[in-house]
């Protein structure tokens, strides 16, 4: 079995709908411009590895009818990436074994001190996680089928946030404004970019469509997906005007990396 990449949401940090209806200039018609909030999904035979824990992350996982979850990695801090940690424990109950999550310095301290629960025993519940601090490469094996995970660090706004190279082919990140130059070599030869495009308009914390297509100009990718999108991006209107080899997400794309 090849390895899957599974996009489960693709919104931003409101998704769209937001909350109270609104869907911005977002065709409320096209069922494409429903975006949860991000998350995504590696698969390779029996092992399943998301990537965060969307405040969505249970509709999402059943709409995809994912049954198990294995391992997490996380890309930062922020609630539309973590809040959603509380889902895991059904995993915890089936399996009778705590998950790893795996983050960096400054989300791993975020996760223990709000879901501190989730890491330490009280006397109702057990704890039903391990977390554990990045490496520089991650090799994972299921049926002799190899995932490697390498992350980078890449700036968002004000903290750091992580890039997850997969397999060498998919690079997925959800929440950027600056790729370091150092790293750009690593991320050349990408069959798949997965990528931060919040609106049109310039951002202090993401990436904007002109962003984007800079940074695909300059690694050239074969293919360039776009994801955390809010109500401004149109998943039909923005279709029109770009390059072939990029286009937007919607929740439930996937594609074999």
């Amino acid at each position: 079995m090849a390895t899957k990449f599974t996009i489960l949401g693709s919104g931003s940090s409101l998704g769209v709908p937001r909350i109270d209806g609104y869907f911005g200039k977002c065709n409320s018609n096209l069922k494409k411009n429903y975006r949860s909030r991000c998350s995504a999904l590696i698969t390779s035979d029996k092992l399943n590895i998301l990537i965060d824990t969307s405040p969505d992350l249970k509709s999402q996982l059943l709409k995809n009818n994912i049954k198990n979850i294995d391992k997490v990695f996380y890309t930062h801090m922020h609630a539309d990436q973590t809040h959603g940690i509380n889902e895991l424990r059904t995993f915890y109950l089936k399996n009778k074994k705590k998950l790893d999550l795996f983050a960096n310095k400054e989300t791993s301290n975020y996760l223990l001190k709000s879901f501190n629960y989730c890491f330490k025993n009280n006397l109702e519940y057990p704890s039903i996680c391990n977390l554990k601090r990045l490496k520089k490469k991650h090799k994972f094996i299921s049926k002799r089928k190899k995932i490697l995970i390498e992350p980078i660090k890449v700036k968002h706004g004000k903290i750091n946030s992580i890039l997850y190279k997969i397999n060498n082919s998919c690079a997925y990140v959800s929440d950027v404004s600056k790729i370091y130059k150092k790293d750009l070599c690593k991320l050349k030869k990408l069959k798949y970019l997965v990528v931060d495009c919040l609106r049109y308009d310039p951002h202090p914390s993401h990436f904007n469509l002109d962003d984007v297509l800079e940074l695909v100009s300059l690694i050239k990718p074969k293919n360039t997906i776009l994801i955390n999108m809010n109500f401004e991006i149109d998943y039909l209107k923005v279709q029109k005007f770009l390059p072939k080899n990029v286009s937007p997400a919607y929740d439930g794309m996937s594609f074999l990396i």
